[in-house]
């Protein structure tokens, strides 16, 4: 393909709004264009990246016996009233709806498991058609209440979607491992690295659940790993062994100390040196919301730990949480914010506990009276023990749960997600078989979600530097960028073009730039900015026959026979496709 011949422009700066290289450095090369929050233009060279990814899909996919369908974007309220998740995604926030002509509610679809459920069940009627496996790669829509990362995290977004229906949970486990294998080898021959990790399943539902994650300093998610035992766990799902409490102090009465101004725990430390931050203990106020009722829960959580809100929302089965405001805290402690306690807490505030507070004595806590907190409270003495469990998020440096190894934070970008669903949806939306034994039993269901705009934008974060992107050969727009430095000088005309023909003769797409009156410091200049990863210059080595040849992700350049760098190229698109 001719450069000349394309629509291709750059910007010289950053777009304003760019808080990640991915989203700053497909805006410059025009892969990408904003036409509203969260919405864009896939250019040209973006379409082909996404082509390549989705061919690896569909082959991946074919070959674990997948067959492709195509579900459509808008999906009646009814189908999502039968699941259960109307109210949850509305709650939300997330959920394009509407009314048709007709006043019936419609939404632009985020997920497709309603659909594919009934598509499946008015087709499924004997264990004899089983299992089941599909897919689609679909335009998503979800109203993200701040659109931002660019194709991170956008309103309309590009995903593929599977699912498997099988006649138990071990026909579904199999299937689950099945798909694991294939987001493995799907990952892997776009040349990225990842880590699977496992993961809370949200709104989707289903008992298990991992995320793959592209490794990236620059992810917006964070990653509990122990290198020592393999274990991985996205931190809303992340378990370890809490570091056990100080000494138990000696037994006092509980008194009030007068904490002026002290709304954290940062100013208690400061008020109290001498209390170690293990044993104050946080009451965290949250407003939630369910499906028949509004409430405030409140959370007990030792200082030196933070609550994992996904953790808490699962555990109350509450379709929206969010902490309390002002208004709210004053309402229900009697308190400014920061005083809260649960000592003498309303009967109708629900009060939880996170485990770290479990062998916790003599402690500090709000008294829910502003600037003013209690010391020396004992569970047992001066109130019950709360409902406890683990709310807490992990921190960097725990131990894992064994004990056997040393949990690290890194960090990564989700680019694929799969669920083993079991009968959620199934037995909501009486998708039903018979079994050997004529008995009616419920589907048994997998759901398999990846993320291809996604994946695009987190092989840049993975692979870029100062200059721009370095795309990985398998997914890059083109293999080989072939720049041209003076276009009109016969020698390097007749060299170029008989590049361009035998690379292309031998299947491999190249990206030839001929643009003419061009400086050659423009030329390289765009072509590390769109990351071809490998580059042959026709320069003034033409008449020789020698042309300049380097790799996009660095060394040096060498000057080699045009035939030496057109058989480099070749070798180097084989080696991707084995």
């Amino acid at each position: 393909m001719r450069l000349s011949c394309q629509l291709f422009t750059t910007l010289r700066e950053d777009p304003a709004d760019a808080e990640v290289r991915s989203h700053a450095l497909l805006a410059r090369a025009g892969f990408l264009h904003k036409l509203a929050a969260g919405i864009y233009v896939y250019g040209p060279m973006l379409k082909r990246v996404l082509a390549k990814i989705e061919a690896i899909i569909r082959e991946e996919h074919a070959s674990a016996g997948y067959q492709e369908l195509l579900m459509p974007a808008i999906q009646p309220r009814e189908l999502w009233e039968e699941s259960g998740r109307w109210e949850r995604y509305t709650s939300d926030g997330i959920l394009f709806h509407m009314a048709d002509r007709k006043g019936s509610e419609i939404c632009l679809g985020p997920t497709h498991e309603e659909v594919v459920t009934d598509f499946v069940r008015r087709r499924i009627q004997s264990h004899k058609q089983l299992p089941i496996h599909l897919f689609q790669v679909q335009t998503k829509f979800r109203d993200e209440i701040r659109p931002r990362f660019g194709l991170m995290r956008g309103r309309e977004f590009i995903m593929k979607d599977a699912y498997s229906f099988d006649a138990s949970s071990e026909a579904m486990a199999e299937s689950y491992a099945t798909m694991r294998g294939v987001y493995e080898r799907i990952f892997s021959r776009c040349g990225l690295r990842f880590t699977a990790v496992q993961a809370d399943s949200g709104a989707i539902g289903g008992a298990a659940s991992e995320e793959f994650m592209v490794d990236a300093e620059t992810g917006e998610d964070a990653i509990a790993v122990c290198h020592a035992t393999g274990y991985a766990a996205n931190l809303e799902r992340a378990v370890s062994r809490i570091p056990t409490p100080p000494e138990t102090p000696d037994k006092v009465d509980m008194h009030k100390e007068s904490t002026p101004g002290a709304k954290s725990c940062d100013d208690l430390v400061a008020l109290f040196p001498n209390l170690p931050l293990e044993r104050m203990l946080k009451t965290v106020l949250y407003k939630a919301q369910w499906a028949d009722k509004d409430g405030v829960v409140a959370v007990l959580c030792r200082g030196d730990r933070e609550v994992n809100e996904v953790k808490l929302i699962n555990h109350l089965d509450a379709l929206h949480l969010e902490l309390a405001d002002e208004k709210t805290v004053a309402e229900t402690s009697g308190a400014a914010p920061g005083f809260a306690g649960p000592v003498g807490l309303g009967e109708d505030i629900r009060l939880l506990a996170d485990a770290s507070v479990e062998g916790v004595h003599g402690f500090l806590c709000g008294a829910n009276e502003t600037d003013v907190h209690l010391l020396d409270v004992w569970f047992g003495r001066d109130l019950e023990q709360p409902e406890t469990l683990d709310l807490g998020m992990v921190q960097e440096g725990d131990s894992t749960l064994e004990g056997d190894g040393t949990l690290e934070i890194t960090r990564g970008i989700e680019v694929g997600h799969i669920f083993q669903l079991g009968t959620k949806y199934s037995e909501s939306m009486e998708a039903y078989f018979t079994d050997e034994n004529q008995a009616r039993q419920p589907l048994w269901m997998g759901c398999y979600g990846l993320g291809v705009s996604r994946t695009a934008a987190a092989a840049v974060e993975q692979g870029h530097d100062e200059n721009g992107m370095i795309w990985p050969l398998p997914i890059a727009p083109y293999s080989v960028a072939l720049l041209q430095l003076k276009p009109g000088d016969e020698a390097q005309d007749s060299l170029a073009e008989s590049i361009h023909e035998k690379l292309e003769a031998a299947g491999i797409d190249v990206l030839w730039d001929d643009r003419p009156k061009l400086s050659p410091g423009a030329r390289f200049k765009d072509a590390d900015l769109v990351g071809l990863p490998l580059r042959i210059v026709v320069g003034r080595d033409a008449p020789d026959g020698r042309v300049e040849w380097s790799l996009r992700s660095g060394g040096d350049s060498e000057v080699v026979d045009a035939e030496e760098a057109i058989a480099r190229a070749v070798a180097a698109c084989e080696e991707k496709e084995s």
